[in-house]
């Protein structure tokens, strides 16, 4: 008889192996990282011997779980931003939040959490990107789970690098510090298509096949984002990511929601894996992910729980049989995706969408051993029956929860035995991300108190700036006289120009906080077509700063900045207590006055229906001097005009009142 270190015997084997064997009363042979064995348990027991045998009566021995896409860092991050729609919630929150915490304390701290969850939960591999990604590997291998890393790139500063070449130069650091470790396989990870450029995705490509290691990214993971990536590029994101040679390398793609049966073909010529997220998918109203027409097709489907901030949490029991439940319904066919399939997923197949299949994700002999045992007779999963074959693939998909898992071995090595975690301690980790979530909450907060620090959370890729302006406006009685000050002898006309604007304004409870404009300027040619349209932010206070001659105002505009979302995200992001619309057709003239740059505007205000022609003067400046300067050159301009003073206005268009 061969001695071997341990032997776990007498409960039901579920191998998942190419046959899908099972053995009722089976039993597994480890010695050090290896499986030397399965079989029944009389089989096993005719044959070796160990020094420890565990006893799995009505259990259920079976591989490790492959979560096959998350963020596991981002536990310091559940739950901060519900709710919301996924560009509101990343770009509005996750990543603002990310800029001012994340560090390698921070992904360290969080990793520790995310394994310890993981492990209760069966898991013993995942595929993961985030930021310092060598303290999560360092975390993960302590923690003793087995994962595949990657390193994330941006087109713009991410928390561990302010370039994508930075990025790129961690990467590589990265993948030569991990490439050999017998728990971690480093990658690369350029987050999206949308957060880069075909330059970056080329140079991560490149790096990837270089080190022949995996390149894992977000693909179509909303019609929206396919949607943007058309006008952008004129081709859909699959396709583009094929044609810039994406796919030469061993790409594992999440989500793959708002993909069409062309794209998948695509998919499975260049055997690009999916990783399938159906919470986040659902909790993002991202869609449902075309699972069984892939499947169908050949595609190598794997299983994730996306981040705990989009999930939340990183159960693959709830995700398996999500997956079961919601590949039916597109298909109509309660057969498309069985409780059997679903568990391959998560198993076999999941190891094979990280190109680990040669070591894990199935109970074959020469496999490692990432082994769990879960209970096979909890109140929730009784009784059985035997009529299928395939039953236990539904007590383990359908009715299995994470809480029946009590034992967990990744590499040969206990992490968890009878639900005691034996690689970390959960009571320091709990208190120290407590003590993250004080300081988080202090800091959202103290931002959603503040309309400016909101602006500037979300204008990392746009040019900000503060202005002053001298400015006044009144009604316009006679049209004609625009002319007599633009044929001024002391005027210069520099440049005219002919726009339609819509505004909308979004006001607050206080209206000391200021409001925030989103203004789309269409630009008018002379047969009245739109030429080109710009999308802009102003953030104004409703006070102004100083009047001159009772009639020309200085103004303060604290913010501006070009709009590079959409009005609608804006709305979900400041969820303002009101919204004021504004159309006019605008003239107006950039005009030297004296050697002074003034703009000149001649208004028609549509909606709301503003009786008169207005217009308005106005200059940025710098100084009090300056401002009270061309607060006199105003002055005289208005006198060429012939405005009076009862047709100067102090209000805003905004606030004046229908008539």
């Amino acid at each position: 008889m061969q001695k071997v270190q341990t032997i776990l015997t007498g409960g039901t084997v579920v191998t998942m192996n190419e046959q899908y064997d099972v053995f009722p009363d089976g039993a597994v042979a480890i010695h050090d990282d290896n499986i030397i064995a399965v079989d029944t348990s009389a089989g096993i027991a005719a044959r070796y011997y160990a020094g420890e045998v565990i006893r799995c009566d009505n259990q259920i021995i079976m591989p490790g779980l492959v979560n096959a896409h998350t963020h596991v860092p981002m536990t310091l991050l559940r739950g901060i931003a519900d709710d919301l729609r996924l560009d509101v919630w990343l770009m509005g929150y996750i990543m603002p939040t990310e800029r001012e915490f994340v560090s390698p304390e921070f992904c360290r701290l969080g990793t520790s959490i995310a394994c310890a969850e993981m492990i209760r939960s069966g898991v013993t591999t995942f595929c993961e990107m985030y930021y310092f990604e060598s303290d999560v590997a360092q975390a993960t291998a302590d923690a003793g789970l087995r994962a595949v890393l990657g390193e994330t790139v941006l087109k713009f500063p991410a928390p561990d690098a302010e370039t994508y070449e930075d990025s790129l130069r961690y990467a590589r650091e990265f993948i030569e510090k991990w490439r050999n470790h017998p728990l971690i396989t480093p990658a690369i990870a350029p987050h999206a298509p949308y957060s880069n450029t075909r330059e970056t995705m080329r140079l991560c490509t490149e790096l990837a096949l270089e080190y022949d290691v995996p390149l894992m990214t977000h693909l179509a993971e909303t019609r929206l984002e396919v949607e943007d990536h058309i006008r952008a590029y004129g081709q859909s994101v699959i396709r583009w990511a094929a044609s810039i040679g994406l796919f030469r390398a061993k790409v594992i793609a999440a989500h793959c929601v708002a993909i069409d049966a062309e794209e998948i073909k695509l998919m499975r010529r260049h055997n690009v894996a999916a990783a399938h997220n159906p919470s986040a998918n659902l909790k993002l109203a991202s869609g449902i992910a075309p699972v069984h027409a892939m499947l169908k097709a050949g595609v190598t489907v794997a299983i994730g729980t996306d981040g705990p901030a989009s999930n939340n949490d990183l159960d693959m029991f709830e995700e398996m049989r999500l997956a079961a439940l919601l590949a039916k319904i597109p298909a109509e066919d309660p057969t498309a995706l069985p409780a059997k399939r679903a568990l391959t997923m998560a198993t076999r197949m999941g190891a094979q969408a990280l190109h680990l299949d040669d070591i894990t994700g199935s109970l074959k002999v020469g496999k490692r051993a990432d082994i769990i045992v879960m209970d096979a007779q909890p109140t929730h999963n009784m009784p059985h029956f035997t009529v299928s074959p395939d039953a236990v693939y539904s007590r383990i998909v359908y009715a299995g929860k994470s809480t029946d898992v009590a034992h967990v071995i990744c590499n040969g090595r206990w992490l968890m035995r009878d639900r005691q975690l034996l690689t970390l301690d959960e009571t320091s980790l709990k208190a120290q991300a407590s003590d993250y979530a004080v300081r988080i909450s202090a800091f959202l907060s103290a931002r959603e108190q503040d309309i400016v620090s909101k602006l500037l959370a979300i204008g990392g890729e746009v040019e900000r700036s503060e202005s002053f302006e001298v400015q006044v406006k009144a009604v316009l009685r006679d049209i004609n006289m625009i002319e007599e000050l633009l044929d001024h002898p002391d005027v210069e006309v520099i440049k005219s120009i002919h726009y339609r604007q819509y505004d909308t304004y979004f006001m607050f409870d206080d209206p000391r906080k200021g409001r925030v404009r989103y203004r789309e300027d269409d630009n008018i040619d002379e047969e009245g077509e739109v030429r080109s349209v710009r999308s802009r932010l102003t953030f104004t206070m409703p006070t102004k700063e100083r009047e001159y001659h009772s009639a020309v105002l200085l103004s303060h505009s604290r913010y501006m900045s070009d709009a590079n979302r959409p009005l609608r995200f804006y709305r979900e992001y400041f969820q303002p207590l009101e919204e004021r619309e504004l159309e006019k057709d605008r003239r107006r003239w950039h005009v030297e006055y004296k050697g002074v740059l003034f703009f000149v505007n001649v208004d028609r205000v549509s909606h709301p229906k503003l009786p008169d022609t207005y217009v308005e003067i106005k200059s940025r400046t710098w100084s009090a001097k300056d401002a009270e300067h061309k607060a006199d050159l105003i002055q005289e301009m208005l006198t060429i005009l012939k405005v009076q003073p009862e047709d100067i206005l102090t209000d805003e268009y905004v606030e004046m009142q229908e008539s």
